[in-house]
């Protein structure tokens, strides 16, 4: 915008004020339209080949989403009235709406209680909830059984789990995939790809609200049995429940308290009424135009963005500190000049530096869309745009506002106690210089030994506090019910694929290479192969490899190795069934044997043993496994090697015959690009802030000057973090750039008033003392304004937010001390801006 022009709008502040007010009323109303996306798939990475292979597992056997019920009843497991109450809970769960079907320790079939014959599967099967079955039996069984081992009750017999599987949202499924198929198509045109993606939001709004719904009816239940032991809620569709509570709850309640923090700040700063009122309106308006521009653009807030409104009312509020300094000084210099006049040269003398300010902070900001994680990039642009929009509301609210106040007295000019503090801090760091620098170069080796400990491994447990329901259930389900991160392992059958045997005997007691004649021919030569063929059509379950002696015994070996990992909790597959088979017949497996099971597949048996674990036609295995999330030890991307490793060199797969999937996988593939996209931030945000300096400054050597601060900031906070073995996480990856972003502010400001001072005398000195004196004042301001307001985020329940707010002051106060301490004796050492011809 023109000077001209801006001038011309500042003679009419009054209706640019109603202009602006009305705008931002337009865009509030739609504020309660504001969705915020918490789901597994925001999450991951964007183009991830496993979230594919992730999607068409769950689809292929019938896999949804569940809820899971760990409780710990007062009176024991079996005791008659835990018994009841489980019954009456189950029930009332099953009657839910969204609920598919609700598994417990009473209504799973038992296949040793007493042991049912391999002839008659489905006639012989008994349940916990029947009168008749034995429950001493039943307790062994769910004890020693290789199904419900640690699955359904937990080794102190302490504790059972409630699987509650919810409806599978098949329309939604549908839509998302017809999206992305619009999306891939380069022939389709906008129209096309809009209403596909306004069709699938709009129904993944309403999938949302109704697990939203689900799971508070769920809670509600669970409430109304406390009375009987303890009860605990966990499941993916909690944990997204309340991750979007705790997002809600940040905005609102950080949002808020930050804001009285603000009043409370310029009310001891300056001391006026004035000046507690238009910063106040100017950040207001900001965020509340902001948030109703996403929600018209129907942009969603995610966790990443879950400090959106805190940093952006600090931003607004840091922008408007320096306006507001500035007018103070050119008052107090101008006592005799009207309104009007000091207004517009305040807002003039600040146009450039705030400008400048304000493209180095947008440039970091936009510097995190080349990250491979979607809400990183949303949060980036969404960033972006509302620092463009504090800046030109700085402009127009404070000035418009102060044009419509009555010119007060102007006070006689006197020195705070905040600059005498950075006169002193002037005075100690020229006096220290040498120890200043020398001080800096050993920061700089101690953080970047510390970046090379950083680390991505981080436990999903550890985002949240102790006493949060989500924590205490993944902690109960993970350390007595097998586990909490599903991981799955599909293998597909290529039947000129060759498996290397080891010369010793199998897992069943059988020699390996005696048995591969009957490996093709499911019943070889046997004599009684007969008496178990029918004249039906073979089903595929017939033809399969895996419902063969060979298969299972491959099944076998993936399923004990994998089960010998100290990280892995209950191992599920065909090989389970195999076992019950093998206990049952009291002997090794045949075909004999197998072709009796075939024959009485159907029912629970089938659903329970069978279905979830081989294809419906029969190529392709799965294997289910638990993750121990809260192990100290957990090494995701070692364990994932240690199995891929497995599958090729000891079973002979190619890499194009198996799959490793689950959230797990997804959730490691975006912690391993974390690496990645924090150097590319990084990089990306020094090589435009320095091509940015390079514009302002016009010289090569002032932007490395200005820069190394910052660098120096940014890799503390990183340091810091390696050092204390805080792990990179999808929130605090932004806290480089961000410190890079906000920090060069001061820098920018500082450079810009020290060339100001400079031109006067020529003194590097002098003008060092009186940069500190007054834009060194307006710096201090806004930076402790910036690290006590992010230090509120400390009181979250949510980790992250917490580890964001902490990490995101204590950078903020490196950058502060950069710009006060190392950056003047940068410029007193290298004179950028010629020879000193002062006298000090």
């Amino acid at each position: 915008m023109s000077v001209s022009l801006y001038e011309r709008l500042m003679r009419y502040p009054g209706w640019l004020l109603i202009a602006i007010l009305v705008v931002t009323s337009i865009l509030a109303s739609r504020i309660p339209q504001l969705q915020i996306d918490a789901s597994s798939d925001s999450l991951v990475l964007q183009g991830d080949h496993s979230l594919a292979v992730y999607r068409e597992v769950a689809k292929r056997y019938d896999s949804s989403d569940f809820l899971m019920l760990a409780i710990t009843p007062d009176n024991g497991l079996y005791a008659q009235d835990t018994l009841d109450f489980m019954r009456s809970l189950t029930d009332q769960l099953a009657a839910l709406q969204g609920v598919k079907s609700v598994i417990s320790y009473l209504n799973v079939p038992l296949l040793y209680s007493p042991k049912v014959n391999l002839s008659s599967f489905s006639d012989d099967l008994h349940y916990l909830g029947e009168p008749d079955t034995d429950t001493t039996l039943a307790r062994k069984e769910f004890l020693e059984s290789p199904i419900y081992k640690t699955l359904l009750t937990s080794a102190d017999e302490r504790t059972t789990a409630v699987v509650i599987n919810l409806d599978r949202p098949d329309q939604l499924i549908q839509l998302r995939n017809e999206r992305d198929a619009l999306m891939a198509d380069s022939t389709a045109n906008a129209a096309q790809r809009k209403s596909a993606m306004a069709a699938y939001e709009k129904a993944l709004q309403q999938r949302t609200a109704e697990e939203e719904r689900l799971v508070a009816d769920v809670r509600s239940l669970a409430s109304q049995y406390r009375t009987h032991g303890a009860i605990f809620v966990g499941g993916v569709p909690m944990i997204v429940s309340d991750m979007l509570r705790f997002v809600r709850m940040d905005m609102v309640v950080f949002g808020s308290a930050i804001m009285l923090f603000i009043i409370v700040t310029l009310a001891l700063i300056f001391r006026k009424m004035r000046w507690v009122v238009l910063p106040l309106l100017s950040c207001g308006l900001t965020c509340i135009a902001m948030l109703g521009s996403l929600a018209w653009l129907q942009i969603k807030l995610t966790v990443v963005s879950a400090n959106f409104v805190a940093l952006l009312l600090i931003i607004s509020l840091s922008i408007t500190l320096h306006l507001v300094v500035r007018f103070i000084e050119e008052e107090k210099r101008n006592a005799d000049l009207p309104q009007r006049e000091l207004v517009l040269r305040a807002m003039g003398s600040m146009i450039k530096p705030c400008t400048y300010t304000t493209l180095t902070t947008m440039v970091a900001f936009l510097s995190l869309v080349v990250s491979d994680i979607k809400p990183i990039v949303d949060f980036g642009w969404m960033m972006t745009v509302a620092v463009a929009l504090a800046l030109s509301m700085g402009f127009f609210v404070l000035p418009a506002g102060l044009l419509l106040l009555r010119k007060p007295e102007v006070e006689e000019a006197r020195d705070t106690a905040t600059s005498g503090f950075t006169r002193a801090m002037a005075g100690w760091s020229y006096r220290h210089r040498t120890s200043v620098l020398v001080g800096s170069l050993g920061l700089l080796v101690f953080s970047i030994a510390g970046v090379m400990q950083l680390k991505v491994e981080n436990r999903f447990i550890d985002y949240f506090h102790p006493s949060t329901e989500i924590y205490q259930g993944m902690l109960t389900v993970d350390q007595q019910l097998g586990g909490t991160l599903p991981l799955t392992i599909v293998i597909d059958h290529v039947a000129q694929a060759t498996t290397p045997h080891s010369a010793v005997d199998d897992a069943y007691g059988n020699d390996a290479s005696s048995d591969a004649a009957s490996d093709d021919d499911f019943f070889g030569d046997d004599a009684f192969s007969e008496d178990f063929v029918s004249d039906e059509v073979a089903t595929p379950y017939d033809l399969s490899y895996w419902f063969s002696r060979a298969g299972l015994e491959d099944i076998q070996r993936i399923h004990q190795f994998i089960d010998a990992q100290p990280d892995t909790g209950k191992v599920l597959s065909l090989a389970t069934l195999a076992e019950v088979v093998r206990d049952i017949s009291g002997g090794n497996v045949d075909d004999i044997q197998l072709a009796i099971v075939k024959k009485n597949l159907d029912g629970d048996i089938k659903k329970t043993l069978v279905s979830p674990y081989l294809s419906e036609d029969g190529t392709q295995t799965r294997i289910s496994v638990r993750v121990r999330e809260t192990s100290e030890s957990l090494d995701r991307g070692g364990l994932l090697n240690s199995i891929d490793r497995f599958l090729q060199d000891d079973m002979g797969y190619q890499p194009d015959q198996y799959e490793i999937t689950g959230m797990m996988v997804l959730y490691n593939n975006m912690l391993q690009s974390l690496y990645r996209s924090q150097i590319l931030t990084l990089g990306a945000v020094f090589i435009a802030i320095m091509l940015m300096f390079a514009l302002l400054f016009r010289s090569l050597k002032v932007s490395l000057l200005a820069i190394l601060p910052n660098i120096l900031a940014a890799l503390l906070v990183l340091g810091g973090m390696g050092w204390i073995g805080i792990p990179l996480d999808i929130m605090t990856i932004t806290i480089a750039a961000i410190t890079v972003g906000i920090g060069v502010d001061d820098t920018i400001h500082y450079i810009h008033r020290f060339k100001h001072e400079l031109a006067k005398d020529g003194d590097y000195v002098q003008s060092m003392y009186r940069c500190h004196g007054s834009v060194g004042l307006a710096m201090t301001y806004t930076s402790l304004t910036i690290i006590v307001g992010f230090s509120i985020l400390a009181l979250s329940n949510f980790t992250p937010s917490i580890y964001f707010g902490l990490l995101t002051s204590t950078a903020m106060f490196a950058a502060l001390l950069g710009a006060l301490l190392l950056l003047p004796q940068l410029l007193l050492f290298f004179k950028p801006f010629g020879a000193d011809r002062g006298v000090s």
